[in-house]
């Protein structure tokens, strides 16, 4: 493989590229072209930035366009000439990359939390969920949303591998749809971590569809849809550390961030407040491979179509709230080149 001219070291990330041009402002949210090694950018500095990704690692800026408020999710469409993302001013757009016009495409009453691309058989379509709490689905030659849906709570993250999504609200609910019948959920659960969900993630690859979700405790959750599948949940605890070095007490609890799963092997990766990075096995049951990427929080991953490339942000995430965010916290992009031990499944024991 390419990628790097040298391979990525097994315990930290010295090797690892980083993206000229970063955001001026907390990164909220990448995401990988599903045609080609282009990356969007969402940031807290009102920005969506792409990048085309070269095969040395070498990158370069493409593009910009602005929201009238910080950005919260971007994602792009199935040909991977559109971009889309949602922000704190309550309003959907979509970049154009043959036109580099950007258009509004969708509206909430409140900040949209995150945007996914529905690749329906008949016609894509936009979801973009809201602390309105709601979901609302955009055909995009249609100016108002073609349904929508009502949630418990103000939606905090969802995520889409057709037919299922899976929505992550305040107060623990989670929302499982089958798209087919987009605007009933299949079922209604309280996420089985204590604490409050930061993310939700579909598995990509699997004869049996489920889910990953992260909580603000340092936990992540392995849930599969089917009842018939329940044995094979677990959680399990990750992004802590010792108060002391030595001390084995893991009292030091991070928020989980993210969760990108590989697109080709079903392995994931979770990322931390506390600047660290690990590979999973599933169903295995094992870490892969684990790194301190940087001082500083990890906000966001995305691995690139083909899963070779890893992408991860390094940027305040918000955790202490608006006093944490002093000057100085860095805002920068890495890239990783992935091994095929990183990130293959492991025989089952």
């Amino acid at each position: 493989m390419s990628f790097f001219s040298t391979p990525a070291s097994s315990s930290s990330a010295e090797k690892d590229v980083e993206m000229p041009d970063p955001p001026s402002d907390s990164i909220s949210s990448i995401s990988f072209s599903p045609q080609a090694d282009y990356l969007a950018v969402g940031s807290w500095d009102n920005s969506v930035r792409i990048y085309e990704v070269g095969a040395g690692g070498q990158s370069q800026g493409k593009a910009l366009y602005q929201h009238q408020g910080p950005v919260m999710g971007v994602c792009w469409n199935k040909e991977g000439n559109k971009v889309f993302s949602g922000g704190a001013d309550n309003a959907g757009r979509m970049f154009d990359v043959a036109t580099g016009q950007a258009t509004q495409v969708a509206q909430h009453d409140m900040p949209i939390k995150a945007v996914r691309w529905i690749d329906a058989p008949q016609a894509g379509i936009l979801a973009t969920a809201s602390w309105d709490k709601t979901i609302k689905y955009w055909d995009l030659r249609a100016p108002t949303p073609v349904a929508s849906v009502t949630c418990p709570e103000r939606v905090y993250t969802f995520d889409v591998q057709f037919p299922l999504m899976v929505v992550g609200t305040a107060e623990r609910h989670i929302q499982i749809f089958n798209l087919s019948n987009p605007s009933t959920p299949y079922k209604s659960i309280q996420s089985p971590l204590k604490w409050q969900t930061r993310v939700v993630s579909c598995f990509t690859t699997s004869a049996n569809s489920g889910f990953a979700v992260g909580s603000i405790e340092g936990r992540v959750a392995i849930q599969y849809v089917e009842e018939k599948d329940s044995a094979n949940n677990f959680s399990f605890k990750c992004h802590r550390r010792d108060s002391q070095p030595n001390t084995k007490d893991q009292s030091l609890v991070y928020s989980v961030n993210d969760i990108s799963f590989h697109p080709v092997h079903g392995t994931f990766s979770t990322c931390g407040a506390d600047g660290t990075i690990h590979f999973w096995d599933k169903d295995a049951r094992t870490r892969l491979k684990s790194f301190d990427a940087q001082p500083g929080p990890i906000t966001t991953t995305a691995f690139n179509r083909t899963g070779n490339i890893f992408a991860y942000a390094v940027s305040y995430d918000w955790s202490k709230g608006h006093s944490g965010n002093t000057p100085g916290h860095p805002n920068k992009i890495m890239l990783h080149a992935c091994k095929d031990e990183e990130v293959k499944k492991r025989p089952k024991k």
